[in-house]
């Protein structure tokens, strides 16, 4: 669907915003989600943004609606295994096993399969069935030596579904090879092998070296001097003690902005 220039430009900087904040402000990329819905609610491209920005606050009945429209107006699968993990999100695990069954799944590419074999696995998590989470994620793509995008997180899930059955040799070795392949920081694998371990990671600054430092004396200056000199040039200033006050000394200390 094509937009007037002008319009189409303000759904335009509406989408950069929500791109460029669904990480670090998920919150506000969701604000600018909304603007750009209702400015363009049959663009398919707008459902699929309004979409992941509610699936990244975790409104996940509102993201699997924005996600149904964008599919509705493509016809493409792409967006299968995030639907499914709203069903999770939502407390749905069995639709979410069921959606994994689905034709959809052979109509993804490699990252879709991928993503939609974790999404199963999770399924089975939430359902108590751990071995079979286990089996779920054990796959050409887990045993593979190549490094896709996808495959931090694919040995990531795999790690830590070990670990809850138990076996945490295994879990330390996945976690390693977790690490081994983000070199982009997706995963705490370095963290969870760490603890593993035993390795402690303790805050170089402790609470004594961030306090404030000491005043410092002023050679040559003694202090009722100094307080002399303070109320010398406050005199100067044309205010005499009986005079009023500042707004602020009345009231007391002046509160700073909420936080938004």
């Amino acid at each position: 669907m094509s937009l007037p220039k002008t319009l189409a430009e303000d759904v335009a900087r509406n989408l950069v915003m929500v791109a460029r904040l669904i990480d670090e402000d998920p919150e506000q990329s969701y604000a600018y989600s909304r603007i750009a819905l209702r400015l363009a609610s049959r663009v398919a491209a707008v459902r699929e943004a309004a979409g992941f920005a509610a699936y990244a606050t975790q409104r996940y009945a509102e993201a699997l609606a924005e996600f149904r429209a964008s599919r509705r107006m493509t016809g493409s699968v792409e967006l299968w295994p995030v639907m499914a993990d709203c069903e999770r999100g939502l407390g749905r695990p069995e639709r979410a096993m069921a959606m994994a069954g689905e034709p959809e799944v052979q109509k993804l590419d490699k990252a879709g399969q991928v993503e939609m074999r974790l999404v199963a696995a999770g399924a089975r998590r939430d359902m108590g069935q751990i071995d079979a989470a286990i089996v779920t994620l054990q796959s050409p793509e887990l045993a593979s030596s190549a490094v896709h995008p996808w495959t931090p997180r694919l040995r990531y899930a795999y790690a830590d579904a070990l670990l809850e059955a138990g076996r945490e040799d295994e879990a330390r070795e996945w976690f390693g090879k977790a690490m081994e392949a983000d070199k982009d920081g997706a995963t705490d694998a370095s963290d969870r092998l760490a603890e593993l371990d035993g390795v402690e990671f303790v805050d170089a600054l402790g609470d004594d070296d961030e306090q404030a430092p000491e005043p410092v004396d002023v050679e040559g200056h003694d202090e009722d001097a100094l307080e002399e000199d303070a109320a010398d040039d406050h005199d100067a200033d044309g205010h005499d003690e009986d005079g009023d006050q500042d707004e602020d000394d009345e009231d007391g200390d002046v509160e700073g902005p909420a936080k938004a």
